[in-house]
């Protein structure tokens, strides 16, 4: 997005190539990369921002939008286990007349195992509608910024499996299920100006 930015002209850069235009932000005063948007929270310009999550206090953009997806699914499997395991513990103690349930009483443990099923619900519900966004929003190329501004893209749109590996790694293994960053968007020397990654 151009708005609260300028376009600059700059020289050639023989290590990195030739950088024959850039946009500046006018609200942080760097040099805009190519579908970068400006955080009013953090005060500074992320490339292809998502949104500024307040739980982990943060922009969710290239750089740690798998992060952010694999917090939202181990919430999810975890509020999933949680009501499983809730749900059992119900039916067994019900099945015995809540005899062998252990200390308490049958209202406070019915009372306690209610509270789980309501915040795991809660939890599980609101993560597993994050994560299937986040996982569309990869798949359609496009952020939740941009689909909110109803920008068009002028970058060069690639398949929903490049888009996957992009974010989670270009070999699909069990890598994309752990924290790790892929080895393409790790800081290091093969990363250049002219392609903006930031």
């Amino acid at each position: 997005s151009l708005k609260g930015s300028k376009v600059i002209s700059s020289g050639i850069n023989a290590e990195y190539g030739e950088l024959k235009s850039a946009v500046l932000c006018l609200k942080c005063n760097s040099i805009k990369p190519e579908r970068a948007h400006h955080c009013s929270v953090c005060k500074r310009c992320v490339r292809k921002m998502d949104h500024h999550c307040p739980w982990v206090n943060n922009c969710v953009g290239q750089q740690n939008q798998k992060f952010f997806i694999l917090f939202t699914f181990y919430i999810f499997t975890i509020s999933a286990h949680a009501m499983y395991m809730a749900v059992q513990k119900i039916v067994n103690c019900s099945d015995s007349e809540w005899r062998s349930c252990g200390s308490l009483s049958p209202p406070v443990s019915l009372m306690l195992l209610t509270i789980l099923l309501f915040i795991a619900l809660l939890f599980g519900l609101f993560t597993g509608i994050m994560f299937g966004t986040q996982i569309y929003a990869i798949m359609d190329d496009q952020t939740g910024i941009e689909k909110l501004k109803n920008e068009t893209a002028t970058w060069e749109r690639l398949t929903w499996k490049q888009n996957l590996q992009e974010v989670f790694g270009k070999q699909v293994g069990c890598t994309w299920l752990l924290p790790v960053m892929p080895s393409h968007l790790a800081p290091g020397p093969k990363m250049h100006l002219n392609k903006f990654q930031v």
